[in-house]
């Protein structure tokens, strides 16, 4: 293979005379299955044989993070430094992050160790998945919570030492410590009543712990949806009309959240078979109701996502439509999505406290409202499973509230 990689034969000599050759060539020949171009693939080459003289790698045995974390530090912060060092920091973390991903695809890195509070959470994740039918995001917000309580007050995994007073004064740090508003301290409140409510039916802990678990009271449709107006929308979409890969991909996403009004996890899971060309109909997993639904393909986000496909995705492996853009071409994250939106949308100084994904979905909903759609409409194209979900955004509707008020009731009476 470094034949191949290198012109220089010194230096494909340097690569084939070093130690763990076989380990090193299994990982490189993965990284060019994945697509790592061979610019990425000779870079690689190079930081392995870095790992291995730094760690005295032998051909055998489990490598634990102490000891790549030590190594990084030793190469980061070496003297004399190399004179292209400019971040000493940075090349740490990049030292960390390529050695457990070399040492994890040879199975050898050691698996961090495991709280002992691990296995009730993940058993109250199997509870919420199968028989409750919650989101994964929702799962993954409820149990970040019950682990960030359990990490500080249960680490031996024995819940029935835990009071109420312990619960109660955890919750009121989110406010006094953490600065966290009602709805977030209301929704922290709410995630360890139904763990230790499911606990309870456990016998994991007391009786009647989790009836005693009170939040802050969030009145009915106390804030109001923030999204950007449809004219920053505009604006948004505009600075995507580039040619660069990054604008070609985001200019096909945020025309999907804008448009469709979608969540960032029904666009993280699109595939590209919930495309269908032929019908021009794109299939949306919904996470919550757990059920499919169809939408036309309008021409405008149906140009947007092709050309992303054609000249930016190209074929790769995975079957999700929106990648990274750089090898290994792994699907996209919840952070990528709200970076793609964020940039893009901060600059513009809309009137929004929100500057995420989730924005443009209250944008969409709100456009919609103001074109005259029922709620009805505007539910069905959400994808709400109740009503209750979509009335809130009645009271964004300026325009009518102000038909409303100026409307003379004096004839009437």
């Amino acid at each position: 293979m470094f034949d191949q990689l290198f012109n220089c034969p010194e230096t494909v000599a340097l690569h084939q005379s070093a130690p763990l050759l076989d380990a090193r060539v299994r990982y490189l020949q993965h990284c060019h299955d994945v697509g790592s171009p061979r610019g990425t693939l000779r870079r690689k080459a190079h930081e392995l044989l870095v790992i291995v003289d730094q760690m005295n790698l032998q051909p055998e045995g489990m490598l634990d993070a102490v000891d790549i974390e030590e190594a990084a530090r030793r190469w980061a912060y070496r003297q004399p430094s190399h004179y292209k060092l400019k971040d000493a920091e940075k090349i740490r973390r990049h030292f960390i992050r390529t050695a457990k991903r070399w040492f994890g695809f040879l199975g050898r890195l050691q698996r961090p160790h495991i709280p002992a509070y691990q296995k009730l959470i993940d058993e109250f994740a199997s509870y919420m998945e199968g028989e409750k039918g919650l989101s994964a995001m929702t799962i993954r917000s409820e149990c970040g919570h019950v682990r960030e309580f359990l990490s500080r007050h249960c680490t031996d995994g024995r819940l029935a030492a835990i009071s109420i007073r312990q619960i109660d004064e955890a919750i009121a740090r989110k406010g006094s410590q953490d600065h966290c508003r009602r709805n977030s301290i209301k929704f922290y409140a709410d995630s360890l009543r139904a763990f230790f409510r499911y606990a309870e039916t456990k016998d994991w802990c007391g009786s009647g712990l989790a009836s005693a678990i009170m939040g802050p009271r969030i009145y009915q449709d106390e804030l109001l949806p923030s999204g950007p107006s449809w004219e920053v929308v505009q604006q948004l979409l505009a600075s995507t009309t580039g040619n660069r890969s990054v604008d070609i991909r985001d200019r096909a996403i945020l025309m999907l959240f804008a448009v469709y009004g979608l969540r960032s996890e029904e666009v993280l899971d699109l595939q590209l078979e919930h495309l269908d060309w032929n019908r021009e109909v794109i299939h949306i997993v919904r996470p919550k109701s757990r059920r499919s639904q169809q939408y036309p393909l309008t021409q405008t986000v149906g140009e947007a996502i092709l050309r992303y496909v054609r000249e930016v995705r190209l074929h790769r492996p995975s079957r999700h439509v929106f990648l990274t853009l750089y090898a290994p071409y792994s699907p996209l994250s919840r952070s990528s999505l709200w970076k793609a939106v964020n940039d893009r949308l901060r600059p513009l100084q809309p009137s929004t406290r929100h500057y995420g994904p989730h924005s443009l979905r209250h944008a969409c909903a709100t456009y919609l409202l103001s074109q005259g759609l029922s709620m009805k409409e505007i539910g069905d194209h959400l994808g709400h499973r109740s009503s209750d979900s979509t009335r809130v955004y009645a009271k964004v509707d300026l325009a009518g509230l102000r038909e409303v008020a100026e409307f003379d009731l004096g004839e009437l009476l």
